[in-house]
This record gives structure tokens, C-alpha cells and sequence, in this order.
């Protein structure tokens, strides 16, 4: 097994979504983008090359006019998340996903995870929930990065002291694009005392990914609020060992006899 640039990941990762859901090059795009198997997360999709065509197929009839914009991309050795952007039908509908892909030793695509939610338009924040700096630096801190979130995770969002909040995010800035939470400490402590007050306690269960390249950490987790379950993508940039952004993608998990594979995870 050789190692491969970046580039060449990401190239396939953006291709295949690009070229295949944006442009409509569905079988094109598989047979460029993809390896040997393509095993999908995304629940409403079948796993392989088939299921992919078999559901893209209709949606590409159903949204005739496709405006899909990368905003970020973030690898981690085999692994590349993608922060997207879709307005479909000239704004008819709007969503922002989140997709993590996993690579071959040729850096084609071979597994797919996925998160979408609807682009909310008002913010308590004020910010959209796509954007802020997409700028990657720090590459020589990308391990203490990933260790500093792993380490926020596992105190504040599985334990929940988030009383912690203050180790690991900055006291200066904490810029926030979750629609519901405010900037700063005071604006998560507030976003989980609003879901607390309406029986949705926030609480999440196990983080199953996570990436980081430079000043960018990613994380796919299991996330619990009130009754329901979520799949959530969380994004947060570090500058100087505390996390001063944060983006997330929220999406419901549906009943398992709705699966068209194995699952969200």
C-alpha cells in the first residue's frame, strides 16, 4: 500500500459528489470516483454503485436545477469530510450536510457517511450556518487538536460536566453556527439550558469518527435529545489550544425498517 496526496482524496471525494449529484453524471462519476465496493451510510440509500444510481436517479428528475457548493474540506488520512452547501430548485428547498468519506489505497471513494439538515436563515448568532474561515493552518498541531476535542467530548458531551466547558473552549471567542446558540461560553451554557427547560436534555452517546487536519477537528457522533435520536457531524476550529468555532450538522435517525443499509453509523 503507497501513500497518496491529499489532492488525489479529495479530488474523488468532491468528484463524486460534484460531478454525480451536482452535475447529474451519476454513473460517469461512479465509475471515475469510486473503488471496488461502496459501502453507504446515508440510510436512504442503497450500498454499492446500484444503490447509488437507483437513488440519485430520481432525485436528479425530481430537483432539475442543482446548485451544490463545497465550502469545506478536510482530510485525515484515508478519511475526507466535506461541509456542503445545496439550494435545490432555485431555493426552493435548502439544505447543509456533512460527508465523510473513506478511501482506498488509490484514493477512490469506498465508504460514505452523511448528515443533511435545512439551512435555518435565522441564527441567534447572527452568523449562517456554513460560514467563517475555511482557511487550514496549523498543520503541526493537528494530534493536540484532535486531542483537545476528544478530550471535550468525552468531559462535556458524553459526561456532561459541562461546567469543563471553560478547559477546552476560549473565554475570548467562541464563534457559533448552530442556529439555536448564541456566541461564546454564555451561549452554549444557555443553548443547554433551553433544551433542558423543554425535556430535550442534550446528551451524546459515542462519537464513532474523528478527523482533524490542522486548526479543523471533525467528529461524527450519536447524539440523544428528549426522546430522539441524532446523527451529528461537529466542526470546530482551535487556535491556540481552545476551540474558538464551532459548526454542527443535526439529523434525525430514523426506525431501522426504514434502512436501506446498514445504518447511520
Amino acid at each position: 500500500m503507497h501513500s497518496l496526496s491529499g489532492t488525489n482524496k479529495v479530488h474523488h471525494a468532491k468528484g463524486l459528489y460534484l460531478d454525480g449529484i451536482r452535475d447529474g453524471k451519476v454513473w460517469e462519476a461512479l465509475n471515475a470516483h469510486t473503488g471496488a465496493r461502496y459501502t453507504q451510510h446515508s440510510t436512504g440509500v442503497g450500498d454499492g454503485q446500484k444503490g447509488f444510481a437507483e437513488f440519485f436517479g430520481p432525485f436528479l428528475e425530481r430537483n432539475p436545477v442543482r446548485q451544490i457548493e463545497v465550502i469545506r474540506a478536510i482530510e485525515d488520512g484515508s478519511f475526507v469530510f466535506l461541509h456542503v452547501f445545496q439550494s435545490l430548485n432555485n431555493g426552493e428547498s435548502k439544505w447543509v450536510t456533512g460527508d465523510l468519506f473513506d478511501t482506498d489505497e488509490t484514493a477512490r471513494v469506498v465508504e460514505h457517511w452523511d448528515v443533511i439538515q435545512t439551512f435555518e436563515t435565522r441564527t441567534k448568532s447572527g452568523r449562517t450556518m456554513t460560514d467563517g474561515t475555511t482557511r487550514i493552518e496549523d498543520l503541526h498541531r493537528t494530534e493536540a487538536n484532535k486531542a483537545l476535542v476528544r478530550s471535550f467530548c468525552d468531559a462535556c458531551l458524553i459526561n456532561g460536566d459541562f461546567a469543563r466547558a471553560a478547559d477546552f473552549i476560549s473565554a475570548n471567542e467562541y464563534l457559533q453556527h448552530n442556529p439555536d446558540a448564541a456566541d461564546g461560553l454564555d451561549g452554549l451554557a444557555g443553548l443547554v439550558s433551553d433544551l433542558a427547560a423543554r425535556g430535550e436534555t442534550m446528551r451524546y452517546w459515542k462519537f464513532h469518527k474523528l478527523i482533524g487536519q490542522g486548526n479543523f477537528v471533525v467528529t461524527l457522533s450519536h447524539m440523544q435529545m428528549g426522546r430522539s435520536h441524532y446523527c451529528v457531524f461537529d466542526i470546530f476550529r482551535l487556535q491556540e489550544g481552545r476551540i474558538v468555532e464551532h459548526w454542527d450538522v443535526t439529523e434525525k435517525i430514523l426506525a431501522p425498517e426504514e434502512w436501506n443499509n446498514q445504518g447511520k453509523f
